[in-house]
């Protein structure tokens, strides 16, 4: 026959372990939190009109972006740049835009003196205005970004901007 010490001590055993589970189960919800987000895929930022652009002319535009690092929200700041180059009348696309990190080692990617061709002055690669290899350093070209034009007037030139993994022949989204 079970005494009355053995019902009280399991009833504390039991009392504990229900406190400990009550509070073990937000804990192990705080730590497996950031598994369960999505990275945030990159949304269409406005960098310039059309207007703002010359035919041939490439500029350097900053991406201000919000961050989130696992538990870690960072305000907007520079994440990145891209080079815009809007094509003449008739092109397929009527602005390219160019990652401004080198394929290679991602090195900033900028303009070279003729301001005809970027040049990455970490290993001297060199690419044209559409973005193409002119040496092979570079295990590709620089990277395209999606490119949307608003509806108006003077459109607004929306960019996709992301990372890619460098020293690949093939153009891997970083996460």
């Amino acid at each position: 026959m079970p005494h009355r010490r053995d019902f009280f001590r399991l009833g504390a055993i039991s009392l504990g372990n229900v406190f400990g589970l009550a509070l073990a189960v937000p804990g192990v919800k705080f730590l497996l939190d950031p598994l369960g987000k999505k990275a945030a895929g990159g949304n269409f930022k406005a960098l310039a009109s059309l207007g703002q652009l010359q035919v041939g002319e490439p500029q350097a535009f900053a991406i201000i972006a919000a961050r989130r690092d696992a538990w870690v929200k960072y305000p907007e700041e520079p994440v990145g740049s891209v080079w815009l180059v809007r094509q003449p009348e008739g092109a397929k696309e009527p602005v390219v835009a160019l990652s401004a990190e080198c394929p290679h080692l991602s090195c900033p990617v900028s303009l070279a003196a003729d301001r005809k061709t970027f040049l990455c002055p970490c290993h001297g690669a060199s690419f044209a205005l559409d973005g193409g290899r002119l040496n092979e350093v570079a295990a590709r070209g620089m990277d395209a970004l999606p490119v949307e034009l608003s509806e108006s007037a003077d459109p607004e030139v929306l960019v996709k901007f992301e990372r890619f993994q460098p020293q690949s022949s093939k153009k891997v989204p970083l996460a």
